[in-house]
C-alpha cells in the first residue's frame, strides 16, 4: 500500500506577468492636475504689471477684498498692504490685469473711494453696499512706472475729458472747494481742480478746468470773479443783492465772461487770470499801477474799513488799503495812519499828449494840486451804518502846507470833517457857557424877582385908585370936547378956506378923539397898563 505522504508533489503551473493597466482612479488628479495646470498658466498669462501704492491711512482697504476699479470695471486686486519703512503711509501692493497694463504709467492717479461729504456736495455713496475700492484715472504718458503717491480726494476732472486748465489768483477762497463749479452766462462749463496758498503767502492760487467747447470762450482779457452764495452788501454805495445761481448759495462757484466789445483771441492752455470778488470790481477797467498815498488823520475812523472807496466829487479813483495806528511823539498823541491805493488811469491828464503812466509826472501834478487846495477828508456815505469813504476835494480855504514829493510813500495833507468841524464849534460854544457865573446870575435874578413882587403888591392898590379917580375925569373932558366940535360945526357954513381948514381941523379931531377912546376903553379894562406897559411890548 502506497503512502500518499511520499507521493512527489505536482509541477508547478507558471504564468507569465501581467502589464500594467493604470487605474481608473488615478483619472481624477490627473484632471484636476491639468485644470489647476491651465489656471496658473492662464493666470499668468492674464496678469498684469504689479505695481504699489502708498496712501495716508489704510482705512476701508483689505488684501483679497478690495478692488481696483476703472469706470465701474474691475482692472486689479489688492494683494497686500504694509506699513512704509519710516511708518508715515501705508504701502498697497496691487496686481492688475493684463488689459490694464497701460495704467502703469507716470502720470496715472489712484485714490480711495469712500463716501464723502465736502462743499461740494456727496460723492461715493454707492459704497455704502459695497465697501471701498481703490479707483483709478488712466495717465497719457509713456513712462512706464511701478510704484505710486495716492490722492487723498478723488481728482475733480479726468484726464481723458477735452478742455482746457486755467490758473486763477485771488485775495481770498471765500467758499470755494474742489469740485466747485464754474458758469459761463449761468451754464455750469468746468470744476474748480486744486488750491494751494503762493510762496509768500499773500495769494491764493486755483486751478480750474473749462472742458470743451466752453474753453474756447476763455479769452486773454476774460474777467473771473466769485459767485459764491448771497453777495449783500450795505455801505457807501447804498445795498446791493447778487447771486450766480441756486447751487452758488450752497457749495459756491466762479464765473466768467469777456468784457463787452472784446475782440480778444482763445486764451492758451494754463494761463493766469486775477480772480475778482464781484462782478462789478471784475468788469471795471484795468486801473494799471496804483499810485500809495498815506494820509495822517486825528480823528476817530470809526465807519472807515479796508476797501472803502476814495472819492473825487462822485467819481471812484482809489480804495484804502490799510489802517494802523501810530504815536506821534512830537505831538503828545496817536495819528492814524490811512494808506490810500490811487488809480491815476481813472484821472485823464489835462494834456492828452502826457504819459499818465510815467510818475515824475504824476507826482508833480499831484503836488500842483495840492498846492491849489486838493485835500482828503473823511465823509460819512451812510447815514444808517455809520460807514466812512475819503472824499478828495479843493478847498481853497485851507492852511498852505508843504508837500514832499520824494517821501515813500507820498503824504496826502488832510483836513478836519465836517462833523469834527461841528463837534469843534459846539465845543467851543460850550466852552463859554462855561466861563458865564450862572450861580451868580441865578441869586440877582432872584433879588430882581423879589422887588418885582413887592412892586407889584404897591401898583394894585394904586390901580384901584386910578380906576376911581382918573376914569371919571378922562370921560368929561371927552363930553366937552364933543359939545365944543359941535358947536364950531355949526358956527361954519359956505365953501371959504376958512371952512376947508376947519374941516380937515375937524377930521384930526375927529381922529384924535378916537384914538383917544381907544386909550379910555384899554385902560377900562386893564388899568394896570399905566404902570407896567402894554402886554408883549418891554417896560
Amino acid at each position: 500500500m502506497t503512502d500518499p505522504m511520499l507521493d512527489p508533489a505536482p509541477a508547478p503551473i507558471i504564468e507569465p506577468t501581467r502589464r500594467w493597466r493604470p487605474s481608473v482612479v488615478w483619472a481624477v488628479p490627473v484632471v484636476a492636475a491639468l485644470i489647476g495646470l491651465t489656471l496658473v498658466v492662464q493666470t499668468l498669462w492674464q496678469k498684469g504689471p504689479t505695481i504699489t501704492v502708498s496712501f495716508s491711512s489704510a482705512e476701508g482697504i483689505e488684501p483679497g477684498k478690495t478692488k481696483i476699479k476703472f469706470k465701474d470695471v474691475e482692472i486689479g486686486d489688492v494683494t497686500q498692504v504694509r506699513l512704509a519703512p519710516d511708518h508715515s503711509r501705508v504701502v498697497v501692493t496691487v496686481d492688475l490685469v493684463k488689459e490694464a497694463q497701460d495704467f502703469a504709467v507716470a502720470d496715472s492717479r489712484f485714490w480711495v473711494v469712500r463716501p464723502r461729504f465736502a462743499g461740494s456736495g456727496f460723492s461715493g455713496l454707492g459704497t455704502l453696499l459695497s465697501g471701498p475700492y481703490i479707483g483709478v484715472d488712466a495717465g497719457q504718458s509713456t513712462e512706464k512706472r511701478n510704484d505710486f503717491t495716492g490722492l487723498d480726494d478723488p481728482p475733480a476732472v479726468a484726464s481723458d475729458v477735452p478742455g482746457h486748465r486755467f490758473r486763477l489768483q485771488a485775495e481770498d477762497i471765500g467758499s470755494l472747494d474742489v469740485r466747485s463749479p464754474v458758469f459761463f452766462r449761468r451754464i455750469q462749463v468746468g470744476h474748480v481742480e486744486s488750491f494751494t496758498l503762493e510762496p509768500d503767502g499773500r495769494r491764493i492760487a486755483l486751478g480750474i478746468f473749462i472742458k470743451s467747447p466752453y474753453d474756447r470762450f476763455v479769452t486773454t482779457d476774460s474777467r473771473f470773479w466769485h459767485a459764491s452764495g448771497v453777495d449783500l452788501r450795505l455801505d457807501a454805495s447804498g445795498v446791493r443783492l447778487e447771486t450766480q445761481s441756486l447751487s452758488t448759495i450752497l457749495m459756491g462757484g466762479i464765473a466768467f465772461e469777456p468784457p463787452p466789445e472784446s475782440e480778444a483771441v482763445i486764451a492758451a492752455n494754463g494761463a493766469t487770470f486775477p480772480l475778482a470778488a464781484d462782478h462789478t470790481q471784475a468788469m471795471k477797467s484795468p486801473d494799471g499801477t496804483p499810485e500809495t498815498v498815506v494820509l495822517r488823520i486825528h480823528q476817530s475812523v470809526r465807519g472807515l474799513v479796508v476797501g472803502s472807496p476814495v472819492d473825487f466829487r462822485g467819481v471812484e479813483i482809489g480804495q484804502v488799503r490799510s489802517i494802523g495806528l501810530r504815536l506821534d511823539p512830537d505831538a503828545e498823541g496817536f495819528s492814524v495812519p490811512v494808506t490810500l491805493d490811487i488809480y491815476p488811469e481813472r484821472l485823464a491828464p489835462a494834456n492828452p499828449d502826457a504819459k499818465i503812466n510815467d510818475r515824475p509826472y504824476r507826482i508833480a501834478r499831484l503836488a500842483n494840486l495840492v498846492q491849489r487846495g486838493l485835500r482828503a477828508q473823511l465823509r460819512t456815505g451812510n447815514l444808517l451804518t455809520g460807514q466812512l469813504f475819503v472824499a478828495m476835494d479843493f478847498h481853497p480855504g485851507a492852511p498852505t502846507v508843504s508837500f514832499d514829493t520824494k517821501a515813500e510813500p507820498l503824504e496826502l495833507p488832510t483836513v478836519p470833517s465836517d462833523l469834527q468841524e461841528l463837534q469843534q464849534q459846539v465845543q467851543s460854544i460850550l466852552r463859554k457857557l462855561d466861563k458865564i457865573p450862572f450861580d451868580t446870575l441865578g441869586a440877582d435874578v432872584h433879588r430882581v424877582l423879589v422887588r418885582l413882587e413887592t412892586s407889584l403888591k404897591h401898583l394894585d392898590g394904586m390901580v384901584v385908585r386910578t380906576d376911581a379917580e382918573v376914569l371919571p375925569e378922562i370921560r368929561d373932558s371927552l363930553h366937552e370936547m364933543r359939545s365944543t366940535m359941535e358947536a364950531t360945526q355949526a358956527s361954519l357954513t359956505g365953501d371959504s378956506p376958512l371952512q376947508q381948514d376947519t374941516r380937515q381941523a375937524l377930521r384930526g379931531l375927529a381922529e384924535a378923539a378916537r384914538s383917544l377912546k381907544t386909550l379910555t376903553d384899554s385902560l377900562s379894562r386893564h388899568p394896570e397898563s399905566l404902570v407896567r406897559g402894554k402886554k408883549g411890548t418891554e417896560p
